[in-house]
């Protein structure tokens, strides 16, 4: 490995190789990449290998329409078609009130609002494309374990199996995690809104299947989702994110199975029949976390590092991938310009540019489920007829459709 590159990406999760796989198809093929990962990264093309990165766990992530958008520019979308199951409508309603929306990818003329993938396909798919494409060096394990402003740009130490245990990079992207060592090390601090919650992570059968559909439901203890997953053993699957307080999220995480999802069934009710089976579940707690600094000279923190969202819309996932392609454009045109690649000004202005995507994301992935907990009888008739005023009146619903998809205005992924 060189002991001199142009860019160092610190993170090899669906951001960190996203990242590569950007700035693998925009920069000039004379920048020098190097993503390093903690976690061992296996060959993709193994035929046995079932359990990749730990990012590419159980879960499943919704892919907006932006997001395709960004991934067929990079190429590697129509590897991912085999694993996705489009989003074709989107149910929104508010547990035992009158209020509720349908939203269908038809009127838009879209073949899908969004797409739902299981991470440990979505991670073997961005993984394959990045080795098939031989450019960047893989560091892995290995981790960056201090870092330092340099005249080039930023010395990093590295721990790893590499001989090599010092590298001086132009740019440092930190992509490293919610927990971002990196981030502490940097000095940059972070404003951190606790919403005293937890989220229950499943996949759930039942006895009817989705049709595409994805079901947001809020109830006065937090929103609860099931997003459609592709059929396995002839069950109608559904990846389930359901919010509740601590003590709830904790009982329901350890009880019998038939005990959850009668629990299930009473919060979301009968629209896909009876439900019949829930895999592993796990729990985690929610808070909003935003890094109070996200450029520097020679540094950029992205994705989760920079900002980790309330999962209730589904979109911290999807607006990291929105910066990650606003930065490789942004470096893009900064190199063809003459700057070097980790230079204040450049940075700075990708950070300009998607200061209003980054802020209306997270206010609405924010406020929304404060919103609907309101026990206000008169707040509750608002939800209610602003609900039903998205089946009403069009341009409003065409509106919030479009803000879901990430495709309203600048940092959207529709423009070049």
């Amino acid at each position: 490995m060189l002991a001199n590159v142009d860019i160092v990406i610190a993170g090899g999760g669906m951001v960190g190789v996203s990242l590569a796989l950007q700035l693998d198809a925009l920069l000039p093929p004379d920048i020098s990449i190097v993503l390093v990962e903690g976690f061992f990264l296996p060959d993709p093309e193994a035929s046995d290998a079932t359990e990749y990165h730990p990012s590419f766990d159980a879960r499943s992530t919704a892919l907006s329409y932006s997001s395709r958008l960004i991934y067929e520019r990079m190429q590697v979308w129509d590897a991912l078609q085999s694993w996705l199951c489009p989003i074709e409508s989107i149910h929104v309603s508010s547990r035992g009130r009158f209020g509720s929306a349908v939203m269908k990818a038809q009127e838009y003329d879209w073949t899908a609002l969004g797409y739902v993938v299981e991470n440990a396909w979505l991670g073997r798919s961005l993984l394959q494309a990045l080795y098939r494409r031989d450019r960047v060096q893989i560091c892995s394990p290995a981790k960056v374990t201090a870092v330092e402003a340099s005249e080039a740009g930023v010395r990093l130490g590295l721990d790893g199996p590499e001989r090599l245990s010092q590298l001086d990079a132009g740019l440092l992207l930190v992509a490293d995690g919610s927990d971002s060592g990196l981030r502490q090390q940097l000095g940059v601090a972070v404003s951190e809104k606790s919403y005293g919650q937890h989220a229950l992570v499943a996949n759930v059968s039942f006895a009817e299947p989705h049709g595409g559909c994805a079901y947001e439901r809020f109830t006065p203890d937090g929103p609860l989702a099931l997003l459609p997953l592709l059929p396995a053993d002839d069950a109608n699957r559904c990846g389930l994110v359901w919010t509740l307080p601590p003590a709830e999220a904790q009982q329901l995480l350890a009880c019998p199975q038939d005990e959850f999802l009668q629990a299930l069934q009473m919060r979301f009710g009968y629209r896909l029949g009876r439900l019949q089976q829930v895999g592993e579940r796990s729990t985690y707690g929610l808070s909003l976390l935003q890094a109070n600094e996200q450029v520097r000279q020679g540094v950029v923190v992205m994705g989760n590092a920079a900002h980790a969202l309330h999962p209730v819309a589904g979109q911290g996932f999807n607006l990291a991938l929105r910066d990650v392609a606003e930065l490789g454009r942004v470096l893009c045109e900064g190199l063809a310009a003459g700057l070097p690649v980790g230079d204040v000004g450049m940075l700075q202005r990708y950070q300009q540019r998607q200061s209003a995507d980054q802020y209306k994301t997270i206010q609405l992935s924010d406020r929304l489920p404060g919103l609907f907990m309101h026990q206000d009888p008169l707040l509750g008739l608002g939800r209610d007829l602003a609900l039903s005023g998205l089946d009403i009146l069009p341009g409003l619903k065409r509106e919030f459709v479009r803000h879901a998809a990430g495709v309203a205005g600048p940092g959207g992924g529709l423009h070049g």
